[in-house]
C-alpha cells in the first residue's frame, strides 16, 4: 500500500510557473508514477507519466511546457509546470500504478489555479 500526497499548487498568473510535489509513504521504485487533472465539470485526464525505467510521455497539451520526473530514493515525483494558461486550471492529481496485478494509488489532489 502507498499513500500519495500533492502539494505545490496555488494561484499564479498566466505565464508562470509552478512546481508539483507528490510524496509517497513507501517504495515507489517499481511503479508507474503520472500526473491527471481534473477540471470542474470535466474527465479526468492524463497530463504525464514516467515509468520505472524513468521514461515520460505527455498530453499533447503540454509537451514542451511540463516536466515529469521522479526521485525513488526520496519517494517523491513532481510535475513541473511551465508557460501556464488558464486552460492548465484544474486539480491535480498524482497516480501511482502497480502493473500486476493491476492496483492504482491516488493523492488528495491539489488545486492549480491560473489566472489572467
Amino acid at each position: 500500500q502507498v499513500q500519495l500526497v500533492e502539494s505545490g499548487g496555488g494561484l499564479v498568473q498566466a505565464g508562470g510557473s509552478l512546481r508539483l510535489s507528490c510524496a509517497a509513504s513507501g517504495s515507489i521504485v517499481n511503479f508507474k508514477m503520472a500526473w491527471y487533472r481534473q477540471a470542474p465539470g470535466k474527465q479526468r485526464e492524463l497530463v504525464a507519466s514516467i515509468s520505472a525505467g524513468e521514461n515520460t510521455s505527455y498530453e499533447d497539451s503540454v509537451k514542451g511546457r511540463f516536466t515529469i520526473s521522479r526521485d525513488n530514493v526520496k519517494r517523491m515525483v513532481y510535475l513541473q509546470m511551465n508557460s501556464l494558461s488558464r486552460e492548465d486550471t484544474a486539480v491535480y492529481y498524482c497516480n501511482a500504478q502497480w502493473r500486476i496485478p493491476q492496483t492504482d494509488y491516488w493523492g488528495q489532489g491539489t488545486q492549480v489555479t491560473v489566472s489572467s
